[in-house]
């Protein structure tokens, strides 16, 4: 399946830049992207065989970080809109030797038709605010996630600090479109990134959004002066009510 085929816009947009998404993610977050998805997978569970979704899985980068720091995932699936980038992550697996733990798939992330209550986890990394509708993909995740299971969602967020602010919208307003246009050549995605994270829900709203999905236990952890947010929550298990 080409990227010439994909319908989405979304999709349309990350197949371009697929091949300078991974080096402008490093650069465009001071290499912070390396902490943040270590954060991510070593929130975890580490003492029990796992069945894993990472949606909008992109390059793999945050698939490939959960396998590394978490040898009781049995089994992961990557899901992503964009086959170009699907393609750059196919790549990364069979390099690194995953291939027997990973299965990839194509499709939306907030439809994405896959068997309900069949994961312990799903993450998503820098993905839900490219979605049509953020309440529609968490209600998504929690169908897919086993009675018990955990979301764990790492998303941009903005500092609450005024002056932090300030520069921080400075920075994705001018610096971020340059740099995009100068390694990507494409200078329309990186103002999409820059509207779309002004535009996503500040980090408590987000937090009540997820509790209206259905999750409990929901925390929102501030990352790198809150330019990010680890977000976790549980599909509570109704059985034991």
């Amino acid at each position: 399946m080409s990227g010439s085929t994909n319908s989405n816009p979304v999709g349309q947009m990350f197949d371009r830049i697929a091949p300078a998404y991974d080096i402008l993610n490093h650069l465009l977050s001071f290499g912070r992207d390396f902490s943040w998805r270590c954060r991510l997978a070593d929130a975890i569970v580490k003492n029990e065989k796992l069945r894993v979704l990472d949606l909008a899985t992109g390059t793999g980068d945050i698939l490939i970080t959960l396998l590394d720091r978490n040898p009781n995932i049995a089994e992961a699936v990557g899901l992503d809109i964009s086959e170009n980038m699907l393609a750059i992550c196919r790549r990364k697996i069979v390099r690194r030797k995953l291939a027997d733990r990973v299965s990839l798939v194509r499709a939306d992330a907030s439809t994405c038709g896959l068997a309900g209550e069949s994961f312990d986890v799903v993450t998503m990394g820098f993905g839900i605010r490219n979605t049509p509708d953020a309440f529609k993909t968490l209600t998504e995740i929690r169908r897919l996630l086993k009675p018990g299971g955990t979301a764990l969602i790492l998303e941009f967020s903005m500092p609450a600090s005024r002056i932090l602010r300030s520069f921080y919208l400075s920075y994705l307003r001018f610096f971020v479109p340059l740099l995009g246009r100068l390694l990507s050549g494409n200078n329309h995605a990186y103002r999409y990134l820059d509207k779309s994270i002004e535009n996503f829900h500040r980090a408590d709203d987000f937090r009540r959004l997820m509790q209206k999905a259905g999750f409990s236990d929901v925390s929102a952890t501030p990352l790198t002066f809150s330019v990010a947010c680890l977000y976790q929550g549980t599909r509570p298990d109704e059985s034991n009510d």
